[in-house]
């Protein structure tokens, strides 16, 4: 064990000593405040307002194109010569022409001047609000009111609750989804990322030939376990520095540059605004509308409260080294096989299959019903669980089958460990041959 310990220790001391570990946990939290901030400061100072000239020959539109807090529109007399001249010598957006011969009914011909190619929210915007009026002279003339319509209009948000043992709690399925993805995600992309570091510093020691040296002092067994725990704990130090230095960077620099971050999707969708549109509304309706999007927060930030937070923390780091445990060693057992990179194809594919599939199959099927056959046996399957089962926690899983899929679990890293222990020792001292399948399941019983 004391042996395995130094191993741990110089894997970990030579990793977070390197110039592109420090350069990768400092600037990761920067490139994440920059995405959550920056998109949102640049809206600030470019949004400047529109201003977009109308030539209303029907007279249809007079006075009933109501200006935004950022879109004005300037009325026009003339004929579409006399206003294409007027609009040249301006700064103005764009042009809007209303031929004479333009019906309610019938609502074509209309067309928009501007000096460049139009941008896309510029004609989306102008399209919604000629509608808008195109829509209610429609209603007078049917002899209907719209704001009568407006409130027949339903709009119906249910309430989600849980009836647990300890009484009623609201839910929230976005925020249970999101809870169950993100980790799944982090666990996902740590196995691939330090996976392949623990492989290739397997090969680079065995190509280099300094494997010799150290397995002498060694075993296989030793070297192997010292090297995969010693890259989990750098893997696991420089997620929990992200996460500390996300929050402090993230905090420091909105406060900085006085500006929020960017709005979530779950935001935009309470506010009923897209930001690809460009959809203005009216101030009243705004602060409607952001009132809306506070109490859906809110409901959120309740719901998140009424997860069971613990359970899910536990989870989450029990199966991120779990996971890591399990196919790390298989990783290791890959580079002891190999003399180079190139030749890795071959075995890695069949060991990222399943964590490619328990990773298309938490969005498919475990979000649709994390409680199915499906989803209940990726669960326990040691080589799915670490996903899937981190899915499926924050919806609420029995004990049994979370015992039961812990369980497995360290039972599937045992014999994962044994069958790359096996291999390792054998492939950690052999150079220059090509090794398949076949010769691989004979190292297995080999005696040394």
């Amino acid at each position: 064990m004391h042996k395995i310990w130094l191993i741990v220790q110089r894997e970990y001391l030579t990793r977070v000593r390197k110039k592109s570990f420090i350069i990768m946990t400092l600037l990761t939290p920067l490139l994440l405040a920059a995405f959550m901030v920056i998109p949102a400061w640049l809206v600030t100072i470019s949004d400047s307002g529109e201003t977009v000239m109308v030539l209303d020959e029907t007279g249809l539109f007079e006075d009933k194109l109501e200006d935004k807090k950022d879109l004005k529109f300037l009325p026009l007399a003339g004929s579409l010569e006399q206003a294409k001249t007027v609009y040249r010598e301006t700064d103005n957006t764009a042009l809007l022409y209303i031929p004479n011969d333009f019906s309610i009914a019938d609502p074509k011909g209309i067309k928009i001047y501007s000096r460049k190619n139009t941008s896309l929210q510029t004609q989306v915007r102008l399209e919604n609000a000629l509608e808008k009026e195109i829509e209610n002279q429609r209603f007078v003339a049917s002899g209907m009111d719209r704001a009568t319509l407006e409130r027949m209009k339903a709009n119906i948000s249910l309430t989600a609750i849980n009836l647990s043992d300890e009484g009623e709690k609201d839910n929230n399925a976005i925020v249970t989804s999101a809870a169950g993805v993100v980790g799944a995600v982090i666990i996902y992309f740590f196995i691939f990322m330090y996976g392949v570091q623990i492989m290739r510093g397997v090969i680079e020691e065995k190509t280099s030939r300094i494997i010799e040296v150290v397995i002498s002092s060694v075993k296989p067994f030793q070297l192997m376990m010292g090297k995969v725990i010693g890259i989990a704990a750098v893997g696991l130090t420089q997620f929990l520095l992200w996460v500390v230095l996300s929050m402090v960077v993230v905090t420091g620099v909105q406060a900085a540059f006085g500006v929020k971050a960017a709005p979530t999707p779950m935001e935009q969708l309470a506010s009923g605004r897209a930001a690809a549109t460009g959809e203005e509304v009216e101030d009243e309706e705004a602060v409607a509308q952001e009132n809306g999007a506070a109490e859906v927060v809110g409901k959120s930030l309740n719901a998140l409260s009424n997860l069971n937070i613990p359970l899910i923390i536990g989870c989450f780091l029990f199966y991120f080294l779990g996971g890591y445990l399990l196919y790390g060693s298989l990783f290791g057992a890959i580079g002891a096989a190999v003399d180079n990179e190139t030749d890795t194809q071959q075995f890695m594919f069949p060991i990222t299959i399943p964590l490619i599939i328990s990773f298309i199959m938490s969005y498919t099927l475990v979000l649709k019903n994390p409680d199915g056959p499906v989803a209940f046996w990726m669960s326990i399957i040691p080589l799915t669980s670490p996903i899937v089962m981190m899915v499926r926690v924050p919806f609420g899983v029995p004990a049994w089958e979370l015992l039961l899929s812990m369980a497995l679990l360290v039972l599937g890293f045992i014999f994962t460990t044994w069958i790359a222990s096996r291999i390792y020792r054998i492939g950690i001292l052999m150079y220059g041959k090509k090794i398949n399948y076949k010769e691989l399941s004979k190292w297995l019983f080999y005696r040394v």
